[in-house]
């Protein structure tokens, strides 16, 4: 089973500033991480390769430094690692950045298997996994909770939805996005470490992948980000309430209601 991984380097802190030219995160100088979420779709990838054989390919699209989140993924298991790096590639909203992943998904050939987390913690849109699957064609299914039963021609999968857990079978070749619930990931080896350090990471830009310079890139985004800003701070003002439990109540409900109001 070959078993592409999609990865993504997020800030590993909230303190971030937003560029006031682009409306995007500023990532430089930025302590960085794997997305957590990705830690659960790599361990699941690596589960399934011990099930059944075969490879994981750990995949990023990013900045020269996305390198030593790619390596962090050697280090845990990982057959082998590409990176998208392409100035062109720069300012892709989910779309184009689903695009690109989706061609050079297409490049490796012969992928079984696309797993990426539910979403990532800098964006929270949820949408590049499924948006490979749209630019593949290939069926998907998304908050996959467990793999229930897995052979090279399909899976059967619980997962989430809005109002409990349903099972479904999915064809393969497709796409699944995780939730932290499908496994604990592993914890890398010294030994993995120390070969992740010598290994050879490909780094593919956007004519390797043959893709099509109107679908990628910030030209290529069909998203505009009008305006962003920081959250509000929330008020850590604390009351608290004496007298018994009932008097309690209401005088919390009073409070609630004020605020309500205002």
């Amino acid at each position: 089973m070959k078993i592409v991984v999609c990865i993504k380097q997020v800030p590993a802190t909230t303190e971030v500033s937003i560029d006031p030219e682009t409306k995007r995160l500023v990532r430089e100088g930025v302590e960085i991480m794997m997305n957590p979420f990705d830690t659960y779709a790599l361990e699941e990838g690596l589960l399934l390769r011990e099930a059944h054989g075969g490879e994981v390919i750990a995949i990023s699209m990013g900045p020269k430094r996305t390198e030593a989140t790619l390596r962090e993924a050697l280090a845990c298991g990982a057959d082998r690692a590409i990176l998208l790096n392409d100035r062109v590639l720069g300012g892709s909203d989910t779309f184009a950045t689903s695009y690109a992943l989706s061609r050079a998904i297409a490049k490796i050939g012969n992928v079984d298997l696309v797993i990426t987390g539910k979403q990532a913690v800098d964006g929270d849109t949820a949408q590049v996994g499924p948006g490979i699957a749209a630019h593949l064609g290939w069926p998907q299914a998304a908050y996959v909770s467990r793999v229930i039963e897995s052979d090279s021609k399909h899976l059967v999968l619980e997962r989430m939805h809005e109002t409990g857990y349903d099972v479904c079978s999915l064809e393969l070749p497709g796409v699944i996005t995780v939730l932290k619930d499908i496994n604990s990931p592993r914890v890398p080896t010294l030994k993995g470490r120390l070969a992740s350090r010598k290994a050879s990471i490909n780094i593919w830009n956007a004519s390797a992948i043959s893709a099509d310079l109107t679908k990628i890139g910030l030209n290529g985004s069909p998203t505009r980000v009008v305006a962003t800003r920081s959250p509000d701070a929330r008020d850590k003002h604390t009351i608290i309430l004496d007298g018994s439990p009932e008097e309690s109540a209401r005088e919390l409900v009073k409070i609630l209601k004020q605020r309500i109001k205002l």
